[in-house]
């Protein structure tokens, strides 16, 4: 079992940038995908980006693409996600979670572990 805690999140203003953690514990990481999702009040969740563990190939939804950036580092079982240039519709509860898979995936069904969660607010 794979267990996911987030950390990062905040209060920023419209341009600004924020750098989300989510440090992976539990089995090895071999063969996962390990992705973040948000979901904003009302909303429903969404996947947002998407790394895998072994050889580092990234995904990104086109609402962020350009201004957000995956990164992992495996000695620390670290996954994180830079995000810059923030706006307004980016505000919403970020998710980290895991899912064995031999390619990129933001199927929400794929995913049977997650993090609790980390606010993330975008006002001037």
């Amino acid at each position: 079992q794979v267990q996911l805690v987030e950390s990062g999140g905040g209060l920023v203003p419209p341009g600004g940038s924020l750098r989300l953690s989510c440090v992976v514990s539990g089995r090895t990481l071999d063969g996962y995908a390990i992705g973040w999702f948000r979901q904003a009040p009302g909303g429903m969740r969404e996947g947002v980006s998407c790394i895998m563990s072994d050889d580092g190939t990234t995904y990104y939804d086109e609402s962020v693409r350009g201004r957000f950036a995956i990164s992992r580092d495996n000695s620390k079982r670290t996954v994180y996600l830079q995000m810059s240039n923030l706006k307004l519709e980016d505000t919403a509860v970020y998710y980290c979670a895991a899912a064995r898979s031999d390619g990129i995936t933001t199927s929400l069904h794929r995913y049977g572990s997650w993090g609790q969660g980390t606010q993330v607010t975008v006002s001037s």
